[in-house]
């Protein structure tokens, strides 16, 4: 007997909003939190599915985000219905708070839990709040009053609910370990950040095996390319979700895109607090990807 979908809500999500959709086979749900690579996956995708490194349309109108609540719930449901292409869906929700359906397939984003904090940051930073409350009536968590590094040390330690704070470091590790847990089915598949920076084309090519999908020879290189930080930064106002003027400097989304600017804040012993912390929470095997994804791969 299959289990109900756990039921995940914060200020502007409702994994609630699945229950009632219709997938089609070939679906791809891609589940990701926040900062860990949502945006580059929905690239992803986009270019290998259309075969071309120009998008027909904006990408959160090619994939969009089904439990965003500031969409209406039926504005989504019929953009998805009318849609021909294959369809490549948005959601921050954890695989056990999605209907999983075995002809769909779910991709599960990971990124190194500090990184992702520190890029979360940047992310609020970047956020006009009044306008959002403005076009919405919805304002998003404010940024870290404190410093960089004293906001990272507190989050490690934070006790969070995962299921009611599923950005907290519990609620990061729960989205994972239940992935990682899933790993061995056919219709799932995990991918890191480290490595699709580590070798683009290489994990692009293997994300296309797994969907089954036929890219020609000769389209590889200018995929590839689109699908780049610095390509993807100079289309920003085609990629960046969000209605406009929410988001002050859409370049400045693609914040960084690179590894390590978590571990950079904390001294050694600083680490070594968070290394114990996390075994605390998620099996090694899935830390040990985690942490050093090469350690793992192939």
């Amino acid at each position: 007997m299959v289990s109900a979908p756990l039921h995940y809500q914060s200020h502007d999500e409702d994994s609630g909003r699945w229950l009632g959709f219709r997938y089609r086979p070939g679906d791809i749900v891609i589940s990701t939190r926040r900062r860990t690579g949502t945006t580059w996956l929905q690239m992803i995708c986009a270019t290998l599915i259309f075969c071309r490194p120009d998008l027909p349309a904006p990408l959160w109108r090619l994939s969009p985000w089904l439990d965003h609540t500031i969409v209406p719930l039926d504005d989504v449901y019929t953009q998805l219905a009318e849609q021909q292409h294959r369809r490549f869906i948005k959601t921050h929700t954890p695989l056990d708070g999605i209907p999983l359906h075995p002809q769909v397939t779910y991709i599960v984003t990971a990124r190194h839990p500090l990184d992702m904090y520190v890029s979360l940051c940047h992310q609020l930073d970047n956020i006009d709040h009044s306008r959002l409350w403005q076009l919405t009536g919805r304002a998003a968590p404010p940024g870290p009053s404190e410093s960089l590094h004293d906001s990272l040390l507190r989050w490690i330690e934070d006790e969070g609910d995962p299921h009611a704070f599923p950005e907290s470091l519990p609620g990061v590790l729960w989205h994972l370990s239940d992935a990682w847990a899933r790993r061995g089915e056919p219709n799932v598949l995990l991918v890191h950040y480290e490595d699709l920076s580590a070798d683009l084309e290489g994990q692009m090519r293997g994300i296309a095996w797994r969907l089954g999908l036929d890219v020609p020879e000769q389209a590889w290189p200018a995929l590839a390319q689109a699908a780049t930080f610095e390509r993807m930064r100079d289309r920003a106002d085609r990629l960046v979700p969000g209605a406009p003027g929410i988001v002050k400097d859409t370049a400045s989304f693609f914040h960084r895109g690179t590894s390590g600017a978590g571990r950079e804040v904390l001294s050694d012993e600083e680490m070594a607090g968070y290394y114990a912390r996390a075994a605390r929470l998620a099996p090694p095997d899935m830390l040990e990807w985690l942490h050093s994804p090469s350690s793992l791969s192939g």
